[in-house]
């Protein structure tokens, strides 16, 4: 049996590990898609869960992956990607934690060959005492000229007693190159809530439209966006 990780394990910084225990060990689903194929796959966790997730593009492949981790109690979502020559990978998360909840997403996205296209978009909402926590790296393999990899991270932090971790990361060994990375943590905007009061909307009406825009930056172009943005509103509710 594969030992139980410790916060000395770089991917397990934050994690809770007594929750994490008693789910150990994790099986990896493993999702292949073949070269020159599209796939979107999409996954909400809603109750206490950790998943660990195998993603592998052929040459030419296109795939998308959209998350929603609301989960009640520890939700933790890792994932693997690898991609071959001319694959475009899209990874869209949004994470809602309230009261004493811990959720995560971990990724790993390697661009082993050349032309490889990833994209990577995290958005958060906080409260009480809450931890959200993003750690992501994007490797960049020798000989992997022409990748082109992005990850936007943010965070909203409803009280000061929430708590967002981010460690985006880049580790490149290719020249001709293009990767950047991008990390904001914040508060939500009083002078958009007092304009938004101010045209008659009711406080929490404002802040829930507020909070409705800026998670749905990650489930753009889900094939199940609707029912995403649906599931997404209804934690909202149990937070705000």
């Amino acid at each position: 049996m594969t030992a139980l990780p410790t916060r000395h394990d770089e991917a397990f910084r934050y994690a809770d590990i007594a929750a994490l225990e008693a789910a150990w060990p994790v099986a990896t689903r493993t999702i292949v898609v073949a070269s020159g194929d599209t796939a979107a796959h999409s996954l909400v966790v809603a109750d206490g869960a950790v998943h660990d997730i195998a993603i592998i593009l052929g040459a030419g492949a296109q795939a998308s992956f959209h998350v929603l981790n609301a989960a009640r109690g520890y939700g933790r979502v890792a994932m693997r990607v690898t991609l071959a020559a001319g694959a475009q990978f899209h990874l869209g998360v949004a994470q809602i934690a309230g009261g004493d909840q811990t959720v995560e997403i971990v990724s790993e996205v390697v661009h082993a060959e050349p032309d490889t296209i990833s994209r990577q978009v995290v958005r958060q909402v906080l409260a009480g005492n809450a931890t959200g926590n993003y750690l992501g790296r994007v490797v960049v393999d020798r000989g992997a000229i022409g990748t082109d990899g992005e990850q936007s991270i943010r965070a909203m932090l409803l009280d000061r007693t929430a708590t967002a971790n981010a460690r985006p990361e880049l580790e490149i060994y290719a020249d001709d190159v293009k990767c950047a990375h991008g990390c904001a943590i914040g508060e939500l905007d009083a002078g958009a809530l007092f304009y938004l009061a101010s045209r008659g909307i009711p406080p929490a009406a404002a802040k829930a439209l507020m909070l409705q825009a800026f998670l749905a930056e990650a489930f753009v172009g889900a094939e199940d966006e609707d029912q995403l943005t649906a599931a997404a509103l209804a934690a909202l509710e149990a937070i705000v």
